[in-house]
């Protein structure tokens, strides 16, 4: 209670901010993954190079990411903004990928059928691949969501906020407390999030099966 008292204030606001850099990160994401792993379906043959660079983003180490971003002038500097272009970079392979795969999935006789009754390319899309892949992508976004929860407490070793200022105090005058007080946070943060997009994703799967009968 007296912890509470003393850093409770503190840590709803770095919760908040905390949330803010992961849900304007994984908007950022989603606006651009879905849009590229659409467009690999479309062109096979830009596959490899799209899905290559997001591998290639997700192999470098966080720390790393932060310190290469920094110098570079409109996305760098010190503060927020590099810590969500740097969060972009990790959550577009899980999008970019599930969006991939949940729209080759989808059965081709039901793209036959969708042409058979004269709809275009576009109408197959948005109207019978979009929906069906849908709970393949929320997946995507919800490894994205979770991997952004964890690393957005490294985004404060460059003056972004969150509850990383917490553990980075903790760590440098060896109190245990302050480190828990940021882990715990964006644990139940990770979990909560976890959760709701995994109950909407089993809503959409038992939802995509019941049109399908």
């Amino acid at each position: 209670m007296e912890f509470w008292t003393r850093y409770g204030e503190e840590i709803l606001q770095r919760s908040w901010e905390h949330l803010v850099l992961v849900g304007t990160a994984l908007m950022v994401a989603i606006l651009i993954g879905i849009p590229l792993g659409i467009l690999i379906t479309r062109y096979p043959k830009f596959s490899q190079s799209i899905l290559g660079f997001a591998n290639v983003m997700q192999t470098i180490p966080s720390l790393a990411l932060f310190g290469i971003l920094l110098p570079i002038p409109i996305i760098g500097g010190i503060g927020e903004k590099t810590a969500i272009v740097a969060l972009v970079l990790y959550s577009l392979l899980p999008i970019i990928r599930n969006t991939f795969v949940g729209i080759r999935s989808v059965d081709p006789s039901v793209r036959e059928a969708g042409r058979g009754m004269g709809m275009s390319d576009r109408q197959i899309l948005w109207q019978v691949e979009m929906p069906l892949a849908m709970s393949v992508i929320l997946s995507g976004v919800r490894v994205a969501t979770v991997i952004g929860i964890g690393l957005a407490t490294i985004a404060s070793a460059i003056g972004a906020g969150g509850l990383g200022e917490f553990i980075f105090r903790g760590v440098a005058i060896v109190d245990n407390q302050l480190i828990l007080a940021g882990a715990i946070p964006a644990a139940i943060m990770a979990l909560g999030a976890d959760w709701i997009l995994g109950w909407i994703e089993r809503r959409l799967t038992v939802k995509n099966s019941k049109s399908l009968c």
